[in-house]
């Protein structure tokens, strides 16, 4: 049976840390458009910055649909669930924010991601309020093994200067706006802040 949860507590927390991936939801309000649900996973994207707060970061080599649906109406829902161990799933229902490579505040949220803050292609810095912390069982989900991390994102991302990056992000379809013609990105890409 799920439980509901004030806060992220250790226990929750240490549930959230120890997962590989996690996975995205977001949508337009209109009724018509593309919802949109993204797996993540690289290790150390994810923070949690306090009981109340997520934050993961946003890379660049697909759209941007997340992005342009938190700038329409904030609403996002994460979701963990546990492929070793005990079975649980654990949910954090909230309202998104991205935080661009201009925003003031990147400078003070990007210390909380130590192995990824000199990362290629980032993009964004996702935060998420917690309005609703939920888990239930995961007695269907599989067992599946952890072999490594993938390399191919920052192989080739790290083969590209940051202006190269931007022009990158300018050429791709779906990153300036999205699949439902909502504004994205902000295009031309801001230049990442001297730290």
């Amino acid at each position: 049976m799920g439980k509901t949860y004030d806060r992220i507590d250790g226990r929750l927390r240490s549930f959230i840390d120890a997962q590989k991936v996690f996975f995205v939801a977001t949508a337009p309000l209109s009724g018509d458009g593309h919802v949109n649900l993204s797996p993540k996973g690289l290790a150390g994207s994810l923070a949690v910055l306090d009981e109340q707060t997520v934050a993961y970061l946003d890379f660049g080599g697909s759209g941007a649909e997340t992005v342009a649906h938190l700038r329409e109406n904030g609403r996002i829902t994460l979701m963990w669930c546990a492929f070793e161990g005990p079975p649980n799933i654990v949910r954090v229902h909230g309202r998104g924010e991205p935080v661009f490579r201009d925003d003031p505040r990147w400078l003070d949220l990007i210390p909380h991601f130590p192995e990824q803050a000199d990362a290629p292609g980032l993009r964004a810095i996702i935060v998420v309020t917690a309005e609703r912390i939920g888990d239930s069982c995961g007695y269907s989900v599989p067992f599946m093994e952890y072999r490594e991390e993938r390399t191919l994102h920052s192989d080739y991302f790290g083969r590209k200067t940051d202006e190269e990056f931007a022009a990158y992000c300018e050429r791709k379809d779906h990153v300036g706006v999205s699949l439902d013609g909502l504004p994205a990105l902000p295009l031309p890409l801001p230049p990442l802040p001297a730290a």
